[in-house]
């Protein structure tokens, strides 16, 4: 093993090799390159906001800092040398004169690089060019690294080197940074609004027996103990029912849904979905409340309700346009399909673009017809409404428009950000449409599978309810302007590195 480790050694560019030879040289002068902790009692953002105001030559010997972080730039001017030190909050300047350090701290600064992790302690004061500054009487270092950052004005631009080695990217670039803290932001405002309006958080398995609450293809695995399949949850949804059934009547849950599908700009396998359910509510309701939730999110984030996402403008004050699917169509794609054979209707999506090779269920061919010439004029927040009762199994059937249920998705930026329901509670409705799905799958393999727990829970009894499901990432994206789910997910699926 040891002859392994000096060949690989000996192949290391020049700059990792110089970085190791400083840390063997560390150690050879019995300075541990990597102490067990460290107090930090003060952050860049901090000594900014306190001390910005003191003028131009101040020095402030009792004003002493103890700060921790990477060390980003090094300026070398004889026996002293300013520095960057960047922690989470920012970076701040550090000046070092080599004198005013202890032997072994000087020592330890003469073998520091680029990117290693230092601790110091100074006071604070002003450079007669205006740059706040702390001196230095200890310097630590904390890590001494052997990877060398990249070069400083060019940083991490190769955007799979980015995804792959998230943490260099968030070492160079504080912008990214910044996305991530967003993100963080957003979920805590999406909690807040709920638990202010009594909703209740709770959790639901992840692994399943049966997946189902929306149309994809899984994950599995296989439980040794049990000797049995279980699934990666594709939804909470199902699970999120039964709560309502057992008496819970508002309840929500933030977490990991799993979808073994393609990868593009708007999807990712893992991803977050925000799902919540209202008894004594429908859609109409769940409108209402959903673009509430929406534009206050957006407005304690960014300040305004409206937000610029790819150089054009989206407004999010409420109330948002409502269109249904069937109007959508006679709009944009200039045909009605209620007056279409199903035939012809295959036949005039296939003039559209659609890679079928055989007519399907009405409702999924009405759907594509909408995708195919809907989608891609929906940038300002519409709610999509009434859909095809085939594809919405889990509905229920519309109160006044036959063949249709009570569903909208909300669009905006030409993305589907969420779904929503009035959900169907008619247990012999519900279990026929469950069989369908079932008979389905001889067909098609994202038809749902047969749940009898989740049928016996709607026997039970569930009353009127109201939910919907955002995705999270797709906001995310929005709000912080962002092209690719990729950008606001720290570490995107990627295939494995070797």
């Amino acid at each position: 093993m040891e002859n392994e480790t000096s060949s690989h050694e000996d192949r290391e560019n020049p700059l990792r090799a110089e970085k190791r030879r400083k840390l063997h040289e560390l150690k050879s002068q019995g300075i541990d390159p990597f102490p067990h902790n460290f107090k930090p009692t003060a952050t860049a953002e901090a000594i900014k906001a306190k001390f910005d105001g003191i003028n131009a030559g101040d020095k402030l010997n009792d004003q002493v800092m103890v700060v921790a972080g990477r060390l980003m730039t090094k300026r070398d001017m004889g026996k002293a040398s300013f520095f960057n030190l960047q922690d989470q909050t920012g970076d701040v300047q550090i000046y070092v004169r080599v004198e005013d350090l202890p032997p072994a701290m000087a020592k330890a600064f003469d073998l520091v690089d680029l990117g290693d992790i230092v601790g110091v302690k100074g006071y604070v004061f002003k450079t007669k060019k205006g740059e706040l500054s702390v001196h230095a009487q200890e310097f630590t270092i904390l890590c001494k690294t052997l990877e060398p950052l990249p070069e400083k004005y060019h940083g991490l631009t190769d955007v799979e080197l980015k995804y792959r080695y998230r943490h260099l990217d968030l070492v160079m670039n504080p912008e990214t940074r910044k996305v991530f803290e967003v993100r963080t932001q957003i979920i805590r405002e999406i909690r807040k609004f709920l638990d202010a309006r009594g909703f209740l958080e709770v959790e639901t398995p992840v692994l399943q027996p049966i997946y189902g609450g929306a149309a994809a293809y899984p994950f599995s695995t296989h439980h040794r103990a049990l000797d049995m399949k279980l699934f990666l949850k594709i939804s909470p949804e199902l699970y999120l029912k039964r709560l309502i059934v057992g008496g819970f009547n508002k309840v929500y849950e933030i977490g990991k849904n799993f979808r073994n599908e393609g990868i593009d700009r708007s999807h990712n396998p893992e991803f977050t979905m925000m799902e919540y359910y209202e008894a004594y509510t429908d859609y109409l309701d769940q409108m209402k409340q959903f673009e509430e939730l929406v534009s206050t999110v957006c407005k304690n984030i960014t300040g305004s309700t409206k937000v610029i996402y790819r150089e054009k403008e989206i407004d999010f004050t409420p109330p948002w346009r409502r269109l249904t699917v069937m109007d959508g169509i006679k709009e944009y794609g200039k045909f009605d399909p209620t007056t279409l054979s199903d035939q012809d209707l295959f036949k005039k999506i296939k003039t559209l673009g659609s890679d079928r090779e055989k007519p399907g269920r009405r409702g999924e061919m009405i759907m594509e017809a909408f995708e195919l010439t809907v989608e891609e004029h929906l940038w300002q927040p519409t709610f999509v409404i009434d859909f095809p009762v085939e594809i919405s199994p889990l509905t229920k059937k519309h109160r006044s428009k036959p063949g249709l249920v009570e569903r909208f998705e909300p669009m905006v930026a030409n993305m589907e950000l969420g779904n929503a329901y009035t959900e169907l509670n008619d247990p012999e409705d519900q279990l026929e449409r469950l069989k369908e799905q079932e008979a389905l799958r001889v067909i098609d393999e994202e038809a749902q599978p047969m749940d009898w727990d989740f049928a016996h829970a709607i026997d039970v009894g569930m009353p009127p309810t109201g939910g919907v499901g955002l995705g999270v990432e797709r906001l995310v994206m929005i709000l912080t302007n962002q092209p690719s789910i990729r950008d606001i997910l720290f570490f995107p699926t990627m295939k494995h590195h070797k």
